[in-house]
């Protein structure tokens, strides 16, 4: 994930909120962006987890959990949950 930013043209790093970590903030031409990545979320208690420190961040910066589940798109309040496949491919 973090060389596929660079990559993207984004500076990145390690982001925190509160006691909870955000595994990556972007930042780039077209603003700052939230990513969480987990292998799965279909446990309700992982997904929850993995939410959390996106939903403390107080602004409306893009946000978006990347997992290896592969589910149909999906938002949570406006986090949106992407495959890492399609994340990689750009199809998102």
């Amino acid at each position: 994930m973090f060389q596929a930013l660079r990559r993207r043209g984004y500076k990145v790093h390690i982001g925190k909120v509160d006691q909870y970590e955000i595994d990556f903030v972007g930042e780039g031409a077209k603003g700052t962006e939230y990513y969480q990545v987990a292998a799965s979320v279909r446990d309700i208690s992982t997904l929850e987890r993995e939410l959390k420190s996106l939903r403390k961040t107080g602004d409306d910066y893009p946000k978006y959990l990347i997992t290896m589940d592969n589910d149909p798109q999906v938002s949570h309040d406006g986090i949106r949950q992407i495959n890492i496949i399609d994340f990689l491919l750009k199809k998102y």
